[in-house]
């Protein structure tokens, strides 16, 4: 079955002097059009294509090599190219604009804004619309992770202890800010690892990969750091600004690396709390 709103691989059933009509592989019907200018050079009937299919201003169905900023199912912050008494149109990379109804848009939205909005895929109409009323679209399925896990995470709000994610298109996550040595973006888009999933379904991420394996690192650099005879004091009192310029981490994880060389018997601790060989 040929899908509205996803990347798929069809194939070339018949060339036509506008294009070519695509189609499952192995299968006759439907067929959907892609237009002469999205055709490599030389098609042959039998060979494949991915594609990407929604319908045109004409509301017909229509495939194209080009690449949407969001398909079916993701979110993603994009701006606002035009309003009317519909609603709202999107540029989302495409010849034509994505609609946001006024009934999915948390408030009137402004040409030129730029806003978050999730991408689906109208019951009604067959139509791939937005919208930006994103939180019925969050937490409907169970996260089903474990610590360390590699996630996805749309960063789309700064908060006071950190920054609200959306954790591969389905869940919330949120980042603290003590787990960072410098800021993040809000609509940027970053690779994040499962610290623990909450009993609400949340998700605690960070950017540092598997606890154990962040620490092991900067232990080694610790280890380096005493090795190398550098005049700075350091230990647990420390500033966090200290221990960032010299580790590039956080307090939290320097503590938990000195730790696990304390209790290792690799280091002394001084009276006045400094780490030593």
């Amino acid at each position: 079955m040929i899908k509205t709103g996803k990347y798929q691989k069809l194939e070339i059933g018949r060339l036509v002097e506008f294009g070519a009509y695509l189609r499952e592989p192995g299968t006759t019907l439907p067929e959907v059009l892609l237009p002469a200018r999205y055709l490599p050079e030389n098609p042959a009937v039998g060979s494949t294509i991915d594609v990407f299919v929604y319908k045109d201003s004409e509301d017909r169905p229509v495939a194209t090599t080009e690449h949407p900023y969001a398909t079916v199912g993701e979110f993603a912050f994009l701006e606002v190219a035009a309003v009317n008494a519909t609603g709202a149109f999107l540029d989302w990379g495409l010849p034509k604009d994505l609609l946001v109804p006024y009934s999915e848009q948390r408030s009137k939205m402004r040409r030129g804004g730029i806003y978050l909005v999730y991408v689906y895929l109208d019951d009604a109409t067959g139509r791939i619309v937005a919208s930006a009323k994103i939180d019925k679209f969050l937490g409907n399925v169970l996260p089903e992770y474990t610590p360390g896990d590699k996630v996805k995470a749309l960063i789309y709000e700064h908060t006071e202890i950190g920054y609200k994610a959306i954790v591969d298109n389905l869940h919330r996550g949120m980042i603290y800010s003590n787990e960072l040595t410098e800021p993040l973006e809000v609509e940027q888009t970053v690779d994040a690892y499962v610290r623990q999933v909450r009993p609400d379904g949340k998700i605690d991420l960070t950017l540092r990969g598997e606890a154990r394996k962040r620490t092991d690192a900067l232990a080694d650099r610790i280890m380096q750091y005493l090795r190398d005879g550098n005049s700075t004091p350091i230990g647990d009192k420390s500033s966090p600004e200290l221990i960032g310029s010299i580790f590039g981490c956080s307090k939290k994880d320097f503590k938990q690396a000195v730790g696990h060389l304390y209790r290792a018997r690799a280091i002394k601790i001084t009276p006045e709390g400094h780490i030593t060989l």
